[in-house]
């Protein structure tokens, strides 16, 4: 297996004992010959049950439309993506030459399915057991911000919405820095949004909360009275 592989494993916390599965979750179907869709298959219903077993457990007085939408949250296509960038999966995928030209290993589409794919993947070169343990600690940070009492949207939603109902630039994040070991690394992120000066900036274990933490911030900046979560920052 390449050393793009063994980097991407070390990332994903799973050492593949039959290196082919990772192989074939990272290989779109424009590379020709066999591809991921049917790994995708499996890992979409893999990572569904996984994310509403742990929301069934987490959640015990929560009713079924709380659930659903929450594991609606969890598993869709956008988070999937955030997961796969997180891993730098993109690095890795075989794609097609007009599909790389094109930029397909940025594109939230393939980045969430070849995600989907790595887990289905996971789980025929394992078992249940170990690639439920696998998508928990991923979901671990998703799953602690939950709270049903909450139902607000994120705070970069809400940035984006705030910029485009003022048909302003959409914010521009930046990761600045990654410290630490790829099991526990924290993230530096900035915010540049046009209609304040200089950027907001944002840390965490994960670029996703860096940035949402950059963007409660800007978000202090541009509405009055709003109440920044995210502590003291640029």
């Amino acid at each position: 297996m390449s050393s793009s592989f063994d980097d991407l494993s070390r990332r994903l916390g799973y050492s593949f004992n039959k290196p082919d599965w990772l192989e074939l979750a990272l290989t779109h179907r424009s590379f020709g010959g066999q591809n991921n869709e049917r790994l995708e298959f499996l890992g979409d219903s893999i990572v569904n049950f996984v994310v509403a077993e742990a929301l069934f457990a987490r959640f015990p007085q929560a009713r079924e439309g709380q659930l659903s939408r929450l594991r609606a949250r969890l598993v869709k296509g956008q988070t999937l993506a955030e997961l796969a960038r997180e891993f730098q999966l993109g690095t890795a995928l075989r794609l097609g030459s007009g599909e790389m030209k094109s930029g397909g290993h940025r594109r939230e589409s393939i980045l969430a399915d070849a995600m989907e794919a790595v887990i289905g993947a996971i789980y025929l070169d394992s078992d249940m057991d170990t690639v439920r343990h696998r998508v928990l600690s991923w979901y671990e940070h998703r799953l602690e911000d939950l709270n049903l009492q909450d139902n607000q949207k994120d705070p970069k939603t809400r940035l984006q919405e705030f910029l485009q109902s003022r048909q302003m630039a959409l914010p521009q994040y930046e990761v600045l820095e990654i410290e630490g070991e790829a099991h526990a690394q924290t993230f530096q992120v900035s915010c540049h949004v046009s209609a304040l000066e200089g950027v907001t900036t944002g840390s965490g274990s994960s670029r996703r909360h860096a940035e949402q933490q950059a963007a409660e911030r800007a978000l202090a900046r541009l509405e009055p009275g709003h109440r920044s979560t995210g502590g003291e920052g640029s």
